[in-house]
């Protein structure tokens, strides 16, 4: 009978433990913006308006899975304009990987690129940051990207500074902050790009259906300056 007893408390402990250490590590007044259970909290545009979010977005043992088709993005409810963003992701094993984005300040129509900043999730390409229909990033210049047509509007934006990526399968991880008109990412630990001159505006967090099915395991918010 102790045996039965002490093998239980084992289990419940195993169970238990990865719980309890990952609540020790959510900072305080940090926002698990994907809870691991839901889509609550979220909202959604879709090329194909017909289509319902859970046609594209599901949550599977607590992951959250895009399709990646067809084109659009889920956007918070809640607007925000200045904080630091974990987002854990990964593309499907044996894949050549996809196309993705996490939207940052994202205002005006919705449509399939919202105006909005983007750190790019694009396999072989993340890191590098976009602003579409005129929200305006500057950087080095050597490393600027401009162009403009009906899709992005007036786009803008900065070519990562180095790539940091693990292979399609292996999880990524971003740690992105956004202060004011700054915006710094971390790819898996090492700075990937920064970029200067953002518009500072209160807006919405998004991430993008745009081509490849993508998996993310986190999605936390922790507000700078009390935003």
């Amino acid at each position: 009978m102790r045996k039965v007893s002490v093998l239980a408390v084992g289990l419940t402990l195993i169970t238990v433990l990865p719980s309890i250490i990952w609540a020790a590590d959510k900072p305080e007044g940090a926002i698990d913006l994907f809870d691991g259970k839901s889509l609550d909290g979220w909202e959604h545009y879709l090329v194909k308006p017909e289509l319902k979010i859970s046609d594209v977005w599901s949550v599977r043992e607590g992951l959250l899975v895009c399709k990646g088709e067809p084109m659009g993005y889920i956007a918070t409810k809640k607007e925000y304009t200045n904080y630091r963003l974990i987002v854990e992701w990964r593309w499907g094993v044996g894949t050549s990987g996809g196309n993705s984005g996490v939207l940052m300040r994202i205002t005006g129509k919705p449509q399939a690129l919202p105006k909005c900043a983007e750190a790019q999730l694009q396999d072989r390409k993340a890191g590098d940051i976009y602003g579409f229909h005129g929200f305006n990033v500057k950087g080095e210049a050597a490393r600027a990207i401009s162009a403009q047509n009906a899709f992005v509007g007036k786009l803008s934006g900065v070519s990562k500074m180095k790539g940091n990526e693990n292979k399609p399968g292996e999880w990524n991880k971003y740690e992105i902050t956004l202060k004011g008109g700054d915006l710094t990412i971390m790819l898996n630990g090492e700075k990937v790009n920064e970029a200067t001159g953002l518009d500072v505006v209160e807006g919405k967090v998004g991430l993008q259906s745009e081509g490849g099915e993508v998996t993310f395991r986190t999605v936390r918010l922790i507000p700078i300056d009390g935003n």
